[in-house]
């Protein structure tokens, strides 16, 4: 096989490859918003309880990992950029900068990641398990539809659960570098309220909100298509679980450079 004919065929099969897997990712989004959205108004109904069920799962046993890791980098903003600003004797801007990097970046980013490792491996996992044991094909067999049983609970769970994350994983955030700012560096507590205040405006909020939304849509999906392929057994549970968690972020980090640039550019 000379050279050129290795570089075309691999070429060719990387991008057939590609073009399969996001045919395949359309078909599941349109699937998915279809029972999510349309078949409910139809009559077909939704499957509220596993919905809560997974809420409760996604987002309330979340809260205190979400909320200790989101202190502790808030404390570490204020740290790191108080050693910058001490040099102009500018240290209540503190405040600024640790609020507007929370509420624009930091939180969605820092949530999203975590639910990642967390629920989006776990989505993975869990459909790969059934499929590897045959369940999935037992559901259709008793009529009834995997996107409506296993996909939308899920799909509207994380569609919840990290924006409301997002707004408490925001708060501590700014509450650990207000515990930093005041409690060791003597920063006045009204003035670093009244920075975050100022400094705050409705377009970080909506930054935040928006990149949440798209987060849990990434991750709930790559979570699912991921869960679908798994093959042959345990090891292909894993190997896919792994894939889901590395893909989810590397899209969430896409997907982040791409709002940041339609809101801030």
């Amino acid at each position: 096989m000379t050279p050129f004919v290795y570089v075309v065929g691999t070429t060719g099969r990387v991008s057939l490859n590609v073009a399969y897997a996001l045919a395949r990712v359309c078909v599941l989004m349109v699937d998915t918003a279809n029972w999510t959205f349309i078949q409910p108004l139809r009559g077909r109904g939704l499957r509220l309880k596993a919905v809560v069920f997974n809420f409760v799962e996604y987002g309330v046993n979340s809260l205190p990992i979400v909320g200790l890791i989101c202190f502790l980098i808030g404390a570490i903003m204020a740290m790191q950029s108080a050693y910058q600003l001490a040099r102009f004797g500018a240290t209540q801007y503190i405040a600024n900068l640790v609020g507007v990097a929370a509420m624009r970046e930091l939180a969605p980013l820092m949530t999203a990641i975590l639910l990642t490792g967390r629920s989006g491996s776990a989505i993975a996992a869990e459909i790969g398990t059934m499929k590897v044991a045959e369940e999935i094909d037992a559901l259709e067999v008793m009529g009834l539809n995997p996107t409506k049983f296993l996909i939308v609970p899920k799909f509207l769970a994380m569609l919840f659960a990290i924006p409301c994350l997002t707004v408490m994983a925001t708060f501590i955030m700014i509450s650990g570098g207000y515990a930093l700012s005041v409690g060791v560096l003597g920063v006045d507590s009204g003035v670093y309220l009244d920075n975050t205040i100022d400094a705050l405006q409705a377009k970080d909020f909506v930054t935040g909100m928006t990149k949440s939304v798209f987060f849990a849509i990434v991750i709930c999906l790559v979570g699912v298509y991921r869960g679908f392929q798994v093959e042959g057994g345990a090891e292909g549970v894993g190997r896919m679980t792994t894939s889901s968690v590395v893909t989810s972020i590397f899209l969430i980090i896409i997907v982040d450079l791409i709002f940041t640039a339609l809101f801030f550019f």
